[in-house]
């Protein structure tokens, strides 16, 4: 998600499952390759498994920047098909694509022959006067023909005249069953749910019928949530008993992080929704936004900001109960 899933926000969501599949930030074709590709491309090793988000419509271009980004470590290409904003209909990519099926399959086709890694692409079910049931079939067979090695479908279509980003997000009703259709007519492809995904329990309930489940404002706005990937859908132990023992787990990369320039709040601004309907999280959060005032807040500022949440979400037990609520 633009300006939230940077590499400050993915490293932090890393400490809370170590299995989930992380994405980028959508990345334009031109940012990467006229870009400054150090701040653009720049992640922890931590954080694999990683996917690379690109924006784009050129098939030359998108397949230069898979190389890079398989190059530079990257274990997934991704192209956004689903964005609608009004930025990206403006560069003919994003979720205008749904209308142009043969070139994102011309595109994936391109990327695929550049890179070993998996090219996967992210869309809506349809886009304005589109009738959904044939559009999503077409595109998806277009990618399937591709040999895409995954079809991520947010279950929502995307009015791109007369609705705004966040509108978009929210107005147009969601379909998870037009998207087990789509499932059940293609087998063979890697279909993953998007949309409307509240927790890690509601995920599993669409396990049975799709090949994955991919959360995302849920997982930024509460990533407390993100504890229960591990232990609930591969069966692994959980990475930490509590959201404060991951957070306090944060302090050596922000260490390492404030030596090399990087303000603390660009950081803790991930970790706003970490204790939501906690006794103390809004004095938590009060004392993180200290940090956005501050050039010279370091660590020992989100000490004290933790220090003000309750001792109740400190046991696992409560941690799990709390979050199948």
């Amino acid at each position: 998600m633009m300006e939230w899933t940077d590499r400050h926000c993915r490293f932090f969501h890393r400490l809370l499952t170590r299995r989930a599949l992380l994405y980028t930030e959508m990345l334009t074709t031109g940012a990467v390759l006229h870009g400054d590709r150090a701040r653009f491309l720049r992640y922890d090793a931590a954080e694999h498994p990683l996917a690379l988000q690109l924006g784009g419509s050129d098939p030359r271009a998108l397949a230069a920047c898979a190389k890079i980004g398989a190059d530079l470590g990257f274990d997934e290409i991704n192209l956004n098909a689903g964005c609608p904003s009004d930025r990206v209909q403006d560069g003919r990519f994003g979720a205008c694509l749904m209308a142009e099926p043969q070139l994102v399959g011309d595109c994936v086709a391109a990327m695929k022959a550049a890179v070993a890694i998996p090219v996967t692409v992210k869309c809506r079910i349809g886009i304005d006067e589109q009738d959904a049931e044939s559009a999503l079939e077409i595109f998806a067979q277009s990618i399937e023909s591709a040999r895409a090695g995954a079809l991520i479908v947010h279950a929502r279509k995307a009015w791109l005249k007369g609705l705004s980003p966040k509108e978009n997000r929210e107005v147009p009703p969601l379909d998870h069953d037009r998207v087990y259709r789509l499932k059940a007519a293609h087998p063979r492809l890697n279909v993953v749910l998007n949309g409307g995904i509240a927790g890690v329990e509601d995920a599993l309930l669409h396990l049975d019928r799709v090949d994955g489940v991919m959360m995302g404002r849920a997982a930024y706005q509460e990533p407390w949530r993100l504890i229960a990937v591990d232990p609930l859908i591969f069966g692994d132990a959980a990475a930490f008993a509590s959201p404060q023992q991951a957070a306090a787990a944060l302090v050596p990369y922000i260490e390492r992080e404030l030596v090399e320039g990087t303000r603390l709040h660009a950081i803790t601004r991930h970790l706003h929704g970490l204790f939501r309907a906690v006794p103390g999280a809004r004095a938590y959060r009060r004392r993180l936004a200290d940090a956005a005032t501050s050039p010279h807040a370091d660590a020992q500022l989100l000490a004290a900001a933790l220090a003000m949440v309750s001792d109740a979400v400190l046991d696992r037990d409560r941690v799990l109960a709390h979050i199948a609520a």
